[in-house]
C-alpha cells in the first residue's frame, strides 16, 4: 500500500510540475504571441504553419497546462481514472516535445531532457498506478 501512496504522489506532482509550467509557458505565450517575453526567437516557427506563438500558447496552455493541473487534482480527489489520465498526461507531453522538436528543428537540452523525462515518468507512474488498482 505504501508503494501505491509514494507513486500516487510522484503522478500528482509529475502533473502539477507540468501543468504549472505550461500554465506559466502557455499563458506567457499567449500573453506575447512574438516570443519575447519569453526570449524565445520568433524564427523558432521558421518551419512551422505558425506565423506567432499565440495558438501554441493555447495549445500549451490548455493541454499541457489546465489538463495536467486537473488530472493532478483528480489525483488528490482519488479518482478511480487518476492512472489512466496520468498515462495520457506523459503521452500527450511527449507527444508535444517530439512534434515541436521536428517543427522548430531545434534541441533544446536542459528543457526537453527535463520533459521528456517528466513525460516517462508520468507514463510509468501511470501504468504502474493502473496494475496496481487491478490487485
Amino acid at each position: 500500500m505504501a508503494k501505491k501512496k509514494s507513486t500516487r504522489i510522484i503522478a500528482i506532482s509529475l502533473c502539477f510540475f507540468n501543468g504549472v509550467s505550461a500554465l506559466f509557458g502557455g499563458g506567457s505565450l499567449i500573453y506575447d504571441p512574438t516570443g519575447k517575453f519569453l526570449q524565445m526567437p520568433i524564427e523558432f516557427l521558421e518551419h512551422t504553419p505558425f506565423k506567432n506563438f499565440l495558438i501554441p500558447g493555447i495549445i500549451l496552455f490548455t493541454v499541457n497546462g489546465l489538463f495536467n493541473v486537473l488530472v493532478g487534482i483528480l489525483g488528490i480527489r482519488k479518482n478511480s481514472l487518476f492512472p489512466w489520465l496520468t498515462t495520457l498526461c506523459g503521452l500527450l507531453l511527449t507527444t508535444w516535445l517530439t512534434v515541436q522538436i521536428i517543427m522548430i528543428q531545434q534541441f533544446y537540452a536542459p528543457a526537453h531532457v527535463t520533459y521528456y523525462l517528466a513525460g516517462i515518468l508520468l507514463i510509468v507512474t501511470g501504468l504502474q498506478l493502473s496494475i496496481q488498482a487491478k490487485k
